[in-house]
């Protein structure tokens, strides 16, 4: 049974093996065609997605044979690009195209040989960075992604965490595809999951093998902040295909995404590289995508994007629009949180004769989880109570709130002690330094000796009140 090379696998490989194809000085000569369209016309009836497509092509490569359209293809690139042409003839499916076989793909008889062609598709790894090119933040706190490829959720996902994470925090986000050929479709619906906080259907793919379809729904979970309201702008190329053809169709179809540039190259229907020989592979699409939204999908067609532009202007002209979005998302973020913090802060203006401390905690939750306020901003807001305010009642139950909300921060019990022990509660703010020593013991930072001191303090106003 052939073994198929991944879609994403291959990708790489070829990426960074250019000059590295296995070179054929020698004239091919008729028996290595023959043989060869023969065992490509095998191939594509046995993988194909589309059977009765991969019939009419096998027997159109065939006649072409016959017809001696291949007898000027006489090394492996010129053949290569000639069944190629051949097959996009009948089929005109973007993704199937037959590739020399990059070097190393096979057994090497000398170990040191073996070696050394490992060492390099390793460093092409490490170079490629799992697809993620830069991040960065623009004038006007715009967010910029430059990704070149989608890749196996083992490498993708903790590179895709730490470039989201430079992001969070951004009132817009731009990610340029323009230079992106595609990849995992794994990896799409991860990426994806970052701009929804519902579980959404994203994509099927039906797959020939097993006569089954695979849904792709957003993720509950991912490894940073989700950012399912910030203006999303999507900058696309005639070079942009298959995979961030999903990523941009996805978006578009769910309208949480301005798409900017040029209409996408039009391939819908994954697969992965089948060796043919030892010197020719195609890869062979084994599957098609499925739109929830619209029942199809961008094959042959492209994603077109709303605003249409060359993919040299795409970047100036969505800066321009993220720019008016992120001001707009500013404006509408701050008309929001000014109504929760009003409120919050009549609360704790009543308390404690007309406020209930749950109440206040409900606020403080909903503030934390919207990111409307911080542990530093909650225990920032207790110290103006205790000292400024001379309110240490209302301190104490700001702090208390703190350390219910981040139970895991040692500085928060540290300032809770310091409030109860204002309020003569000594004994409770002897527990509650203790509790900030001893996660400060466990996690380690700057602050433990001055918890260490508090502590101390506390313990011994504590004594001295003991009969």
């Amino acid at each position: 049974m052939n073994k198929i090379i991944t879609s994403a696998a291959f990708l790489l490989c070829f990426c960074f093996a250019n000059g590295l194809f296995a070179q054929e000085s020698s004239l091919l000569d008729q028996e290595f065609k023959t043989a060869t369209i023969k065992q490509l016309g095998v191939l594509l009836e046995a993988h194909y997605v589309f059977p009765d497509v991969a019939k009419k092509t096998a027997a159109h490569l065939q006649e072409q044979l016959e017809a001696g359209a291949f007898d000027k293809a006489n090394d492996l690139q010129a053949f290569a690009i000639a069944l190629t042409e051949s097959v996009q003839s009948v089929n005109h499916d973007k993704h199937m195209r037959i590739r020399p076989m990059p070097a190393g793909t096979g057994r090497s008889d000398k170990p040191g040989v073996a070696i050394q062609e490992k060492l390099d598709r390793m460093a092409a790894q490490r170079m490629n960075a799992a697809g993620f090119r830069e991040a960065k933040r623009l004038d006007g706190n715009i967010g910029y992604l430059d990704l070149r490829g989608f890749a196996p959720l083992s490498t993708g996902v903790p590179m895709a965490d730490r470039y989201m994470g430079l992001l969070a925090g951004t009132d817009a986000i731009i990610i340029d595809l323009r230079k992106n050929g595609g990849g995992n479709p794994a990896m799409v619906q991860y990426l994806c999951s970052y701009f929804f906080d519902e579980h959404i259907h994203l994509n099927s793919l039906y797959w020939r093998e097993g006569d089954h379809t695979e849904e792709f729904w957003t993720l509950d979970k991912v490894g940073g902040e989700k950012m399912p309201d910030v203006p999303l702008f999507i900058l696309t190329s005639s070079f942009t295909f298959s995979g961030a053809e999903e990523f941009s169709y996805n978006m578009q179809t769910r309208k949480r995404a301005t798409l900017v540039g040029e209409t996408t190259g039009g391939g819908a229907n994954p697969g992965g590289m089948i060796p043919i020989n030892e010197k020719l592979g195609v890869f062979i699409p084994t599957g098609t995508a499925i739109n929830p939204v619209t029942g199809k999908n961008w094959e042959g067609t492209g994603v077109e994007p709303e605003i249409k532009t060359t993919a040299d202007e795409a970047f100036d002209k969505a800066v321009e629009l993220a720019s008016t979005a992120a001001r707009a998302y500013r404006q509408k973020i701050r008309e929001g949180y000014e109504v929760q913090l009003t409120g919050l802060f009549a609360m704790l203006a009543a308390y404690p004769d007309d406020a209930e401390e749950e109440k206040i905690f409900e606020s403080m939750q909903q503030c934390t989880s919207n990111g409307c306020l911080m542990e530093n901003n909650i225990n920032d807001l207790g110290y103006e109570f205790l000292i400024m305010h001379q309110k240490p009642e209302t301190a104490e139950v700001i702090f208390k709130c703190n350390a219910r909300l981040f139970p895991e921060s040692a500085n928060v019990y540290d300032s809770y002690g310091e409030a109860l022990l204002a309020n003569g509660k000594t004994a409770e703010a002897v527990d509650n330094y203790r509790k900030a020593v001893e996660l400060a013991e466990v996690k380690g930072g700057p602050n433990l000796e001055v918890f260490k001191a508090n502590l101390a303090a506390a313990e011994k106003a504590a004594s001295s009140k003991r009969p």
